[in-house]
């Protein structure tokens, strides 16, 4: 069974080329523009993974993660951020984020993590 993984990042291009590497590992990706966007996504298409940007607008990706932990199935869903902000790590881990890359990403790295936390 193909996971699903949703990708929620404002970057065009930079979407585009992570979507095309997780497609090409096997992966099937929906995207969003932001947070919000992201949430209606996660409600209709039930990924099993979710890689996030910080910095977007209408919702921002903190923002983001503190709603998902309202959200009883949400919850369980693995979050990956990626982000240019180096300094939130910490902020992120302790919120429960499974991962944590700064961009430019190396999506070698970003591609293990994944197969990790979807085994």
């Amino acid at each position: 069974m193909t996971k699903k993984i949703l990708l929620i990042d404002d970057e065009p291009v930079f979407v585009k080329m992570l979507k095309t590497r997780l497609e090409a590992s096997g992966f099937e990706v929906v995207t969003a523009c932001d947070g919000e966007n992201g949430l209606q996504q996660w409600e209709q298409e039930k990924p099993d993974l979710i890689i996030l940007d910080i910095t977007m607008p209408n919702m921002d990706g903190y923002t983001f993660v503190r709603e998902s932990k309202q959200k009883q199935n949400l919850k369980k869903i693995p979050i990956v951020v990626l982000t240019a902000r180096a300094g939130m790590k910490d902020l992120f881990v302790l919120e429960g984020a499974q991962g944590y890359f700064v961009k430019p990403v190396d999506t070698k790295e970003l591609l293990a993590r994944v197969c990790e936390l979807l085994r």
